[in-house]
């Protein structure tokens, strides 16, 4: 009897410890992976992938006044960007040229000319950004990065300010994240100027406009581009519909940048941008001066954080973001 019952028992413990250990294997593979973040060079772009799905391109060809992002997509695949100019879609907006996806850029640098500066425009005042060496391209186990310098220079080809980028990317099962940490070093005496034209912006889908339905949110809780247009904020959300689902795109302002919070240059027809040094346009009752001098080898540092959600993030959940990103120093 003693013998029959004890190996009952250990058939009954080896199914336990089997049953077991199949629910913690299962529990391992359903646990999530770190997003495989790679690259593909080609002469004008740099192709970024994440888990070999495409995101987004990071072009850098000398056709091109700015380097910029184009497009972004979210993490189903859904571009949240607009295709104009780099492609023509039958009944989408054709305004503003210079809004390539993702770009950095400002209206006037001692009155040159950053932000509307396509080679089709005729203005004589108009800047390039111009890439100095072949980015460098970093690898790690959930995230990718891309170092690249470029060089700010007036029409003449003179040489006013050196910018170091890194951008950081990342994927997850509903979102993809870019971190940036930007730095510009003045190459001579130097005022950005107080102007509402600047200056990390984002172009979003003709379908995400406000003007159709999205919506702009900020991190005080104000809605709509009446309330948002030129405010300050920590962050600020721009959501609507792409493919008939909704998505979202949030830019964070890291608390270490200059004269943080911003003032917001967020449009309802879907320009959607941070701007560190406007104030006139904006509020033109103020009494703050606008603008910043830098005097030659002087430099800004800038960190954001860009966010693309299949669903839009409320109040609270982009606010435990921003808190996550502005414990970064």
């Amino acid at each position: 009897m003693h013998d029959n019952a004890g190996e009952a028992f250990a058939r009954v413990a080896g199914r336990l410890w089997m049953v077991g250990w199949l629910a913690a294997a299962a529990l391992i593979c359903a646990s999530p992976v770190p997003a495989q973040v790679e690259f593909h060079s080609a002469p004008d772009h740099i192709a970024i992938l994440v888990d070999g799905k495409p995101f987004t391109d990071f072009y850098i060809g000398s056709e091109y006044p700015k380097p910029f992002l184009h497009p972004l997509r979210a993490a189903d695949g859904r571009v949240v960007t607009r295709q104009f100019p780099m492609s023509q879609v039958a009944g989408e907006t054709q305004d503003h040229p210079h809004h390539r996806g993702l770009f950095i850029g400002y209206g006037s640098i001692s009155g040159i000319n950053f932000w509307e500066n396509e080679q089709a425009y005729t203005t004589p005042n108009r800047g390039t950004i111009v890439l100095m060496d072949r980015p460098r391209l970093e690898r790690k186990e959930d995230s990718g990065a891309i170092r690249s310098e470029f060089s700010w220079r007036d029409p003449a080809g003179k040489e006013m300010l050196t910018e170091s980028r890194l951008m950081e990317f990342r994927g997850g099962a509903t979102s993809r994240t870019i971190d940036f940490a930007l730095e510009f070093a003045a190459r001579r005496d130097l005022h950005f100027d107080d102007t509402k034209e600047g200056f990390f912006a984002i172009r979003v889908a003709d379908s995400m406009r406000e003007t159709v339905g999205g919506q702009l949110l900020n991190s005080l809780g104000s809605r709509g581009e009446k309330e948002i247009w030129g405010k300050r904020a920590d962050w600020a959300e721009y959501s609507g519909n792409v493919d008939g689902k909704p998505v979202a795109i949030v830019i964070f302002d890291h608390p270490s940048n200059y004269n943080h919070p911003p003032r917001w240059h967020a449009r309802a027809y879907g320009l959607f941008a941070v701007n560190p040094f406007g104030v006139k346009d904006f509020d033109q009752g103020s009494k703050e001066v606008g603008g910043a001098s830098l005097k030659s080898g002087e430099k800004l540092r800038f960190l954001y954080r860009v966010l693309v959600s299949n669903v839009p993030l409320t109040v609270s959940e982009a606010a435990g973001v921003y808190r996550e990103f502005g414990s970064k120093p």
